[in-house]
C-alpha cells in the first residue's frame, strides 16, 4: 500500500507481505516449490529486532531505501554490493572516509580519557575477568581496560589490528564469527561500542556472542537512537544516518525485544556524555556541510564534551542460571 500526505508528493508505504508480486507466476509454480519460495521471502523481510514483517519506507539515503519496522521501530538501510572489509581499512581511520576519522591515531590522548570513563562505567557491572571488544580499532579501550581485565580484541582493519599486537595486545584480524569465537572460549564482558549498526545481521551476532559470555556476563553496546526526537526531526539528515555503512538503526524498543529474543536482560540504558575529539567534530562537520575538512583546523589532542541525547549505551546481562 501506499500512503500519501497531504500534499500528494512524500510518501511511505507500508509494505506487507500481500504485496507485489506476479500472481499468474505464483499460480504456474508448484505448491512445494510457492511455499518455499514465501518461506525464503518471509525469513528476509522479517524485523531482526521483533520478527514483524511490517514495514514503512521512509526515505532515500545514498542510493539506499531507509525503512522503518512498524511494530518495534527498527530502521535498515536496504543496500546492494557494499564491501565491509574493503571499505573499513587504514583509510577509515584517517581521514580518507566521509564517515569515519579525520586521525584516529592522532586523537589518542582524547580517546583514551573517553575509554577510561568507559572502563570505569563497565566496572560498576563487572569489576574483572575476561572482556572481548568486538570492532576495537587501534586497541586504546583494550589498553585501559588491562589492569582490571584480561583483555582480548577482535578489529576488522588489518593495520588496526596489526598496530594492537606490535602494542602488546591479543586482537584477532576479522570478525566476530563462529569460527574465531570458538577458538576465544568465554568472556564476562563483551563490549561493542559504534558497531551494531554495521553488522549485516545484528541479531545472530548479539545470539552468538551471548554463547560465549559466561552466566551472569554482560555486554555493552553503544549506537544511535533512531526513536529520539532529533533523529525523527532530521530524518534523512540525521548525523548517523550514513548508509550504506550504518545498516540498522535501532530504537530502544527494538533493541530491548531483540535482546530479550535472545534471552537477554536490559540492566541498564542511558545516553551518555562523551569525550570527542575536536577534530573529528570537525571533520563531520565538514561532511554535513560540503566544506573542505582541510580548511578547518586540525585541533590535535583536544576534546570536548558532548551529548547531543541521540545515541544510547546499553548493558545486557546474561541470566545466571
Amino acid at each position: 500500500m501506499v500512503h500519501w500526505n497531504a500534499r500528494g508528493r512524500d510518501h511511505a508505504r507500508s509494505i506487507t507481505p500481500k504485496d507485489g508480486g506476479d500472481e499468474s507466476a505464483k499460480r504456474r509454480q508448484p505448491a512445494s516449490t510457492e511455499a518455499s519460495v514465501r518461506d525464503e521471502w518471509m525469513r528476509l523481510l522479517a524485523c531482526p529486532a521483533c520478527g514483524g514483517t511490517r514495514r514503512r519506507f521512509l526515505y532515500v539515503k545514498n542510493n539506499c531505501d531507509i525503512v522503518r519496522c512498524e511494530d518495534c521501530g527498527l530502521g535498515r538501510a536496504q543496500t546492494n554490493g557494499f564491501d565491509p572489509k574493503g571499505y573499513y581499512t587504514g583509510d577509515y581511520f584517517a581521514g580518507k572516509r566521509s564517515d569515519g576519522y579525520a586521525d584516529y591515531l592522532g586523537a589518542e590522548p582524547v580517546l583514551r580519557r573517553e575509554f577510561a570513563r568507559t572502563v570505569q562505567f563497565i566496572r560498576r557491572f563487572r569489576s574483572s575477568g575476561r572482556l572481548l571488544d568486538v570492532g576495537c580499532a587501534y586497541g586504546f579501550l583494550l589498553q585501559e581496560a588491562r589492569p582490571y581485565f584480561d583483555v582480548t580484541g577482535i578489529e576488522l582493519a588489518a593495520d588496526a589490528a596489526e598496530h594492537c599486537r606490535r602494542s602488546g595486545l591479543q586482537v584477532i584480524t576479522g570478525q566476530a564469527d563462529a569460527g574465531v569465537l570458538k577458538n576465544l572460549g568465554l568472556f564476562d564482558v563483551v563490549v561493542m561500542l559504534d558497531v551494531i549498526e554495521h553488522l549485516p545481521s545484528p541479531n545472530e551476532t548479539v545470539a552468538l556472542l551471548a554463547r560465549h559470555l559466561t552466566p551472569g556476563g554482560i555486554i555493552i553496546i553503544t549506537t544511535g537512537d533512531f526513536g529520539t526526537l532529533s533523529a525523527r526531526l532530521a530524518g534523512a539528515r540525521w548525523r548517523l544516518m550514513t548508509p550504506p555503512q550504518h545498516l540498522w538503526f535501532f530504537s530502544q524498543e527494538s533493541m530491548r525485544r531483540m535482546t530479550a529474543s535472545l534471552g537477554l536482560d536490559v540492566e541498564h540504558l542511558d545516553h551518555p556524555w562523551k569525550i570527542v575529539p575536536l577534530s573529528l567534530i570537525n571533520f563531520q562537520l565538514a561532511r554535513m556541510t560540503g566544506l573542505d575538512p582541510r580548511r578547518l583546523p586540525a585541533w590535535g589532542g583536544a576534546g570536548l564534551p558532548i551529548n547531543l541525547f541521540d545515541a544510547m549505551r546499553v548493558v545486557l546481562r546474561k541470566p545466571d542460571p
